[in-house]
């Protein structure tokens, strides 16, 4: 895998990295943010999908890095690919003495619900964080005009801040709407570099590097293993369905359909299986990061009671109202302790 260095990011740069699920609108947002004149812009996309945008002189006379790191959800590679290479991306870049400014979180406000790959991003970012950096967090919601109308957006926006953001706010990250244009981008950004004034080191930054974990062992890689566990589950009832249905299955063509899909779901199982395997430390290690690793503070996003039924009930919808089908997602969510 091509993991970029960063000779092109200097420790005294503004340094954005720019996350979010795939489809959430992160290079559009850089794309926009670079579209004024006069502006010398440099950038570097690399293999593993990792781009970082220099914009010379931004700010002050420093330069500003925009990093657009992968998002779950993508087509071309797998969950744990992505924690690798933001992993390797973010233990680099402590390693040679580059901090982080801050950390653009980008949403579609256009969802009318929380689905399972927003909330396992959430987590993911709530554990790359800890406490200490939250603060260095915006939560910026997206694609605005492609609404009707702001009500439904405002509506959708509140259920953010009441219930799904509400722990990440209380611990000082801040919310921003990026409405498509140059200066609200702009905003956005500026708005993160005049209130940071210390630039903490992510707590995966400080798991991988000062504890010696690897990204498996760390509570990013615990996120994704708990939500590849919760998948492994899903595929067995499957496969006991379709397998009780091809029991006396006398149609030919529907039979070897029901193989063929039992055949699918019994390579997505052992892949699943394999993944988890990869994310699984060995106990030796388990018990000497026990024994010898500090405690970490990561922000636990669905441990507060007023935020759990919500998780584990319901989707964000503009008037307010709550289904029941997320209810068997919710083991992704607990953190071990």
């Amino acid at each position: 895998m091509d993991i970029p260095t960063q000779a092109q990011i200097r420790p005294e740069d503004i340094v954005l990295a720019v996350m979010g699920p795939n489809g959430s609108g992160k290079s559009h947002f850089i794309d926009v943010l670079t579209r004024q004149p006069g502006q010398q812009i440099s950038q570097a996309t690399h293999t593993d999908g990792v781009q970082v945008t220099l914009i010379q002189d931004y700010y002050g006379g420093y330069n500003l890095a925009l990093v657009d790191l992968p998002g779950f959800d993508d087509v071309n590679r797998n969950d744990l690919e992505i924690l690798y290479v933001t992993s390797e991306w973010l233990r680099r870049t402590y390693q040679n003495k580059i901090r982080l400014t801050g950390i653009l979180y980008m949403h579609r406000i256009t969802d009318s619900r929380m689905g399972v790959t927003s909330l396992k991003s959430l987590r993911f970012l709530g554990e790359i964080c800890g406490d200490a950096a939250m603060t260095q967090v915006t939560l910026v919601t997206t694609m605005w005009d492609r609404l009707q109308g702001t009500e439904v957006g405002e509506s959708r926006e509140g259920e953010l801040r009441k219930y799904f953001w509400k722990t990440m706010l209380d611990k000082g990250s801040q919310m921003g709407r990026f409405s498509n244009t140059n200066e609200s981008g702009k905003a956005i950004v500026d708005g993160v570099i005049l209130r940071t004034s210390k630039r903490e080191a992510l707590l995966l930054q400080q798991e991988l590097v000062d504890l010696g974990k690897r990204p498996g062992e760390t509570g990013a890689g615990q996120v994704l293993y708990l939500s590849l566990q919760q998948l492994l589950d899903e595929q067995r009832a499957t496969m006991e369905k379709l397998a009780a249905h091809m029991e006396g299955q006398n149609n030919p063509h529907l039979l070897e359909g029901l193989r063929k899909e039992h055949k699918r779901i019994e390579q997505d199982m052992q892949k699943a299986l394999d993944d988890v395997r990869r994310l699984k430390a060995p106990l030796s290690r388990r018990i000497a990061t026990l024994l010898f690793a500090k405690k970490g503070k990561p922000v636990s996003i669905t441990s507060l009671p007023s935020l759990e039924p919500i998780l584990t009930e319901g989707y964000i919808e503009g008037d307010g109202k709550h289904a029941s089908a997320f209810k068997s997602y919710r083991v992704i969510y607990i953190r071990l302790v």
